[in-house]
């Protein structure tokens, strides 16, 4: 048997260049635009902008920043409260507790995995009878799959909240037609090392309101005022991209389509060959969506398959595959323990049996056909082995 060591190790999702980057990254040394902002700055926004169908982009440090930026625009505070999504990463919620606001944490639903209208509206509801409206709705698009963003914007519109649509694994996704990160007053994409396209770091902030974005670009550059000197009538932050990054995005976003395509043909693959296993059941994509399909994600029912997910990540780290468990629910966090929770239902919290039996394959565009059998096998494997043990016994 191998040692583990000297098997080529298969990643998550790892970047993936397309070999031009590296002509945008040269024009920015050899004129010297290595600081932040610059001529690809304002050519990656415009590109972004005209990319998604949108007035105007700001590129920012990361999509953590562009959350932040898009609370402080719509002057949420301290005391204020804002509902988000619950199956998501941390930097979802982390903005709201920057500006001294309350998280409200909504479930996710089946069809999708996001938020769950019905629990949104139960949110509303009880916030109505408190006397206390949401300032925003942070609504996260998982994996690259849209929520039902006409239920949601319904309920929204209905009460008069903004949405804050996060976008930052949905970039090339579309719902109804219409490109996902582009339904809520703002819509945020992330450019970490293993999004679907990377700047190393960074993040974008898109709206149709050229105003707003005019004052993010202002916040983003530490506030400071139009004066020949160096003045400040109030608190800013050091948001902006650099001009080298945001080359490394321009190239990137040129073949953002071809990545999107490729994501979605490991999906069918793993969707063709692991399908059939006992247990196995697929993220779906909700009519009229198109996923970009950013990481395969699927549930595993351990009494039908025989195995948990924990023992399948096991299985995968003794074949130096890297995979990992679904999103820990916000509302399970220890830093959230005491936060309000709306679940989807009476009877389930639909988030916490996603993330007990849910779990990520690697997704890379860049895995090889052999990478991508080697993930397929050592799954099948492990989850047919096991359903002989069961019915041994």
């Amino acid at each position: 048997m191998l040692n583990i060591a000297s098997k080529k190790r298969i990643f998550l999702s790892s970047p993936h260049m397309s070999g031009n980057e590296q002509k945008y990254v040269n024009e920015a040394f050899e004129s010297n635009w290595i600081a932040p902002l610059g001529p690809n700055v304002d050519a990656f926004e415009k590109e972004i902008a005209q990319y998604v169908g949108v007035n105007e982009a700001v590129a920012v440090s990361s999509g953590t920043a562009a959350i932040h930026l898009a609370l402080s625009l719509l002057g949420v505070q301290k005391g204020d409260r804002v509902f988000c999504s619950t199956l998501t990463f941390i930097a979802s919620a982390n903005p709201i507790i920057y500006q001294g606001a309350e998280p409200v944490f909504i479930d996710s639903e089946p069809e999708t995995w996001n938020m769950s209208p019905n629990a949104l509206e139960k949110a509303f509801s009880d916030s109505v009878k408190e006397g206390k409206l949401p300032k925003a709705v942070i609504v996260v698009n998982l994996y690259g799959q849209s929520a039902r963003m006409d239920e949601i914007i319904a309920i929204c519109d209905y009460y008069d909240v903004p949405i804050i649509e996060d976008a930052a694994e949905s970039l090339g996704s579309s719902y109804k037609g219409k490109a996902s990160g582009t339904f809520g007053k703002f819509g945020v994409y992330s450019f970490n090392g293993n999004k679907i396209i990377t700047t190393s770091g960074g993040g974008m902030l898109v709206s149709d309101d050229a105003e707003a974005l005019k004052r993010a670009r202002f916040l983003a550059t530490q506030a400071r005022d139009p004066a020949p000197h160096y003045q400040h009538s109030q608190i800013g932050f050091n948001y902006r991209l650099s001009n080298i990054l945001a080359g490394i995005g321009r190239g990137q976003l040129e073949v953002l389509d071809e990545r999107v395509e490729q994501r979605r043909t490991i999906f069918n693959k793993y969707l063709e060959e692991l399908s059939g296993l006992p247990g196995v059941h697929f993220m779906p994509e909700l009519k009229e969506t198109r996923s970009n399909r950013w990481l395969t994600a699927f549930t595993l029912n351990h009494q039908e398959a025989g195995l948990t997910v924990h023992d399948l990540l096991k299985v995968f780290a003794d074949e130096n595959i890297e995979a990992r468990p679904v999103w820990k629910p916000l509302h399970l966090q220890t830093v959230f323990q005491q936060t309000k929770y709306f679940k989807h239902s009476e009877k389930e919290s639909v988030s916490d049996r996603l993330f007990h039996n849910g779990m990520c394959l690697p997704s890379g565009s860049n895995m090889t056909e052999e990478d991508q059998w080697r993930v397929i096998d050592c799954m099948r494997n492990a989850v047919i082995s096991k359903e002989g043990d069961i019915r041994l016994m």
